[in-house]
C-alpha cells in the first residue's frame, strides 16, 4: 500500500508552484519528517506537509516516490510548521522558499546515509551534575525591576533602555532565572549584526558554560561555515543547546523548547532581509512567541517608531509592555550620558573637513591617553571622482550610480554591481590631466586626520595611531576582531568609520564622539531617514564614556560633536538633551498627520526588466487588472515610478507603492493580486521582464 503525502520543496519564485507537491510512500510518515525527493531532474530536499491526504490532488501528473527519509532526526515541530506557513502567506511568498531556506543549507545537500554518517559524530555532552549557579553582576533598582517586571507578566516587553545602562545584564539574568526555573527552556537571543555575535557570545559562554556545559551556547549567522551551522542548528533542533545566539536568520531556528527570544537593538534595520522572503525577523519574532506561548523582549536605546508607537499605555490601543532604563550603569547621576556639542558649518571656512575647536578637542583627548571615534557613513577615499573642464564623473557604465574612488588601490568601484576599474591618469572625456575627488569617504578622513594628529603624542610619547574600521578595512577573514582588539587594548588613539562602529561596541576608553556632516538625511526623500539618522546619532554617542571609573579617573566627561549646516533641526535639539521621547513623539504625529506607518501599512512591488518602460509597463498593467479584486477599494495604489537607483548591472528597476489604512486589507488583496501578476507577466507585452517581488512592510522607499 502506498500513501500519499504532502511535500514541501523549494519550487522558483515565479513557477506559481506555491504550495506543497504529491509524493507517493511506502509508509505513512509525521509532518515534519526530512525527506528526498525527485523534482525535475534533479533531487531536492522536502519536507513533509501536515496536509489531509483526502485533499491532494495530483492535478492529473503522475505522483513520484520518495527517494529516501532522512531517519534518525526527529521532525520539524507544529509550531515551527505553523511560523514557515505564516511568513510564507504575510510576506506573499511560497512555502517551500521560506520552509527550506530556514534549513542549513548543507542539510539540504544531505542524503539518509550522508546524514546517518553525521548523526554518529560525538557529541560533547552536558555536565551530569550542573555545576555552581552563575554568579552575575549585581543589579541596580532599575534593572531589579526590569527583571521583577518580565518575571511577573508576560508581554511582549519593549525595554528603553538608555546606552550604557545595563541591558545585557538584564538579558543574562533573565535567562539565567529561566533555565535555573526550567531544566527543558530554551532561549533565543538575536542581534542585528554578525560582528557583535561572538563578543556576546563570550559573555554568554562565561557565565553559563561553567554550569551548563559549552555546548550549551551555540551560534547562527551568515558569517559560519556550513558545517558549523548544521552543527548548531542539530544542538538547538535536539534541544541540547539551551541558548541560541543569531542574526536575523536565527528567527527560524528549530527549538522545540523555546520559552524567551530576546532582539537586541531591535530598530535595527538589519532585521529586515532585503532578498528573497523580505521578511522582518523582530516582527517574526513576536509573532513566533505568541504562537509558542514564550516571552519576547524587544531592547533598544532608540526604538523603532513602531514599536514604540506599540508600547503606549493599553488604554490607548498599546499591545507591548513598555520597561524603562534611563541610567547609565555606575555612572554619576549628573554625568551619566555624554554631553552633545552641535558645530554649525557655516560658520568654518568653505571646504572644511574637521572645524578647529573639533581638531582641539581630539588632540587634547588624545594627549590625556583617552580614545577618539569618528564617524562619516560613506566608505571609499570620496564618493565620486570629476573634470573641472567638462563635468565628467565617474559614473558606473553598467548602473545608475557614481563608481567610488578609493585611493588605497587607485580604483573607481561601483558599490552596486562590483565594477571597478583603475584610475584613470587623464579625463576620459577631454583628456584633463586635472581629475579630483569630489566629496569625502572614511579613506579620505583617515589621510586628513593623520596630518591633523601628526605632532600629538601620547602620555607615553609616541605619535598618535589612525585606524579605519569599514566594509573595505575588514574584508580579510578575521580583520574585524583583530582591529576591534587593538581598539579595546588601546593600541589605536583615534578610529575612523562607518555605521559598523557606531553598534553596540564597548569601547572602554572612548570619550569623544564625532559625527561628520550627516545632514543629508534630514530632507531625504524616505521619510524613515530622520528616525534612521536620529537612532544612529544616539548609539555613536553612547560610545562615549561608557566606563565611569576610566572617566573620573581622567576628570574627563563622555562628549557627542557633531559637525552641521542646520544646528537648529529639531531632530539635533533632542539629540542634544538625549530626548527619544520627544523626538518619537514629534515623528508620530507627522506620519499620523501624512498617513504613514505606524497608522497605515504598505508593501512595495518592484520589477526589473531589460527596459524601464517594461518595468513600469508590467506594474501599471497588474495595478489595472487589480482595480477588479475584491476589496480593491480599500488599498491605494500609485503609479509605477523608477527606483532611486533605477539601474544596477544592466537591469532597469522600477516599483509601486500599495498602501492601506488596514493590514487585513492590503493583506486580502496581496493574496489575490499573486494570480494577477503570474497573469500579466505572461502577456507578450511584457517580454523582457526579468523578475518581480513584493515587500510587505518595506523599510526603504
Amino acid at each position: 500500500m502506498h500513501h500519499r503525502l504532502a511535500v514541501v520543496v523549494q519550487t522558483p519564485a515565479h513557477s506559481g508552484l506555491s504550495g506543497p507537491l504529491t509524493y507517493q510512500s511506502p509508509e505513512a510518515l509525521p509532518p515534519g519528517t526530512l525527506v528526498r525527493v525527485p523534482l525535475g531532474k534533479r533531487e531536492t530536499l522536502g519536507v513533509v506537509w501536515p496536509v489531509d491526504e483526502s485533499a491532494l490532488d495530483a492535478g492529473g501528473v503522475t505522483e513520484r516516490p520518495v527517494g529516501g527519509v532522512l531517519t534518525g532526526l526527529a521532525p520539524l515541530g507544529p509550531a515551527w510548521m505553523r511560523l514557515v506557513s505564516f511568513a510564507a502567506r504575510y510576506y506573499q511568498r511560497s512555502l517551500g522558499e521560506v520552509a527550506l531556506a530556514a534549513l542549513p543549507p548543507q542539510l539540504r545537500e544531505l542524503g539518509p546515509e550522508q546524514l546517518a554518517r553525521r548523526l554518529k559524530r560525538p557529541i560533547a555532552q552536558a555536565p551530569d551534575a550542573p555545576g555552581e549557579s552563575p554568579v552575575g553582576l549585581a543589579l541596580t533598582p532599575e534593572q531589579a525591576e526590569v527583571c521583577a517586571q518580565i518575571e511577573q507578566h508576560s508581554g511582549p516587553f519593549l525595554l528603553f533602555g538608555a546606552t550604557g545602562s545595563g541591558k545585557t545584564e538584564v538579558y543574562l539574568h533573565t535567562v539565567q532565572a529561566l533555565l535555573t526555573r526550567d531544566p527543558s527552556a530554551q532561549v533565543l537571543i538575536m542581534v542585528p549584526e554578525i560582528n557583535l555575535t561572538p563578543q556576546l557570545e563570550q559573555r554568554f559562554q562565561a557565565r553559563f558554560a561553567p554550569r551548563w556545559g559549552a555546548q550549551a551556547v551555540v551560534s547562527m549567522h551568515s558569517g559560519m561555515t556550513p558545517a558549523q551551522r548544521l552543527k548548531s542548528w542539530l544542538a538547538a533542533h535536539s534541544g541540547q543547546a539551551r541558548m541560541v545566539l543569531g542574526t536575523r536568520m536565527a528567527v527560524f531556528a528549530s527549538m522545540p523548547g523555546l520559552r524567551l527570544i530576546i532582539v537586541d537593538e531591535e530598530h535595527d534595520p538589519s532585521y529586515k532581509q532585503q532578498e528573497g522572503a523580505r521578511y522582518s525577523a523582530r516582527d517574526l519574532a513576536v509573532y513566533r512567541a505568541q504562537q509558542e506561548g514564550a516571552k519576547v523582549v524587544l531592547g533598544s536605546a532608540t526604538p523603532s517608531l513602531e514599536s514604540w508607537h506599540h508600547s503606549r499605555p493599553a488604554a490607548d490601543g498599546g499591545r507591548y509592555q513598555r520597561l524603562l532604563m534611563p541610567t547609565r550603569v555606575g555612572a554619576a547621576a549628573d554625568a551619566g550620558l555624554p554631553r552633545v556639542r552641535r558645530v554649525d558649518m557655516n560658520r568654518q571656512g568653505k571646504g572644511t573637513v574637521f572645524s578647529p575647536p573639533l581638531v582641539a578637542a581630539m588632540r587634547e583627548r588624545v594627549a590625556r591617553g583617552e580614545q577618539v571615534m569618528v564617524f562619516l557613513n560613506r566608505r571609499g577615499y570620496a564618493p565620486v571622482l570629476h573634470c573641472n573642464d567638462c563635468g565628467w564623473k565617474s559614473e558606473c557604465p553598467h548602473c545608475s550610480a557614481y563608481r567610488v574612488f578609493h585611493k588605497t588601490d587607485r580604483t573607481l568601484r561601483c558599490h552596486h554591481c562590483g565594477f571597478t576599474q583603475a584610475v584613470p591618469r587623464a579625463c576620459p572625456d577631454c583628456g584633463n590631466l586635472d581629475i579630483a575627488p569630489l566629496g569625502r569617504g572614511t579613506e579620505q578622513l583617515e589621510e586628513q586626520l593623520a596630518e591633523l594628529m601628526s605632532e600629538t603624542l601620547r602620555p607615553d610619547g609616541q605619535p598618535a595611531r589612525i585606524a579605519r574600521i569599514d566594509a573595505d578595512s575588514t574584508k580579510a577573514k578575521g580583520a574585524l576582531e583583530s582591529q576591534l582588539a587593538q581598539v579595546h587594548d588601546g593600541e589605536v588613539d583615534v578610529l575612523v568609520g562607518t555605521q559598523m562602529i557606531a553598534k553596540g561596541h564597548d569601547f572602554r576608553r572612548v570619550t569623544l564622539v564625532a559625527a561628520i556632516n550627516p545632514d543629508g538625511a534630514l530632507f531625504s526623500s524616505d521619510f524613515r531617514a530622520p528616525e534612521r539618522l536620529f537612532a544612529l546619532l544616539m548609539q555613536a554617542a553612547g560610545r562615549a564614556g561608557r566606563d565611569a571609573a576610566f572617566v573620573s579617573a581622567q576628570k574627563s566627561e563622555g562628549e557627542m560633536w557633531v559637525q552641521t549646516f542646520y544646528p537648529t533641526h529639531p531632530l539635533f535639539e533632542a539629540l542634544k538633551t538625549h530626548d527619544y521621547p520627544a523626538f518619537a513623539q514629534a515623528q508620530l504625529s507627522e506620519r499620523e498627520q501624512a498617513g504613514m506607518p505606524p497608522f497605515s501599512f504598505q508593501a512595495l512591488v518592484r520589477a526589473e526588466a531589460r527596459s524601464q518602460a517594461v518595468a513600469q509597463g508590467f506594474l501599471n498593467s497588474a495595478s489595472a487588472a487589480g482595480a477588479t479584486l475584491d476589496g480593491a477599494d480599500q488599498v491605494f495604489r500609485f503609479s509605477a515610478v523608477p527606483m532611486t537607483i533605477q539601474r544596477v548591472a544592466n537591469i532597469e528597476r522600477a516599483q509601486m507603492l500599495i498602501e492601506s489604512p488596514s493590514r487585513a486589507a492590503l493583506q486580502r488583496f496581496l493574496a489575490q493580486w499573486q494570480a494577477v501578476l503570474h497573469a500579466t507577466r505572461a502577456a507578450p507585452e511584457h517580454k523582457g521582464l526579468i523578475r518581480w517581488a513584493v515587500d510587505v512592510d518595506p523599510l526603504a522607499i
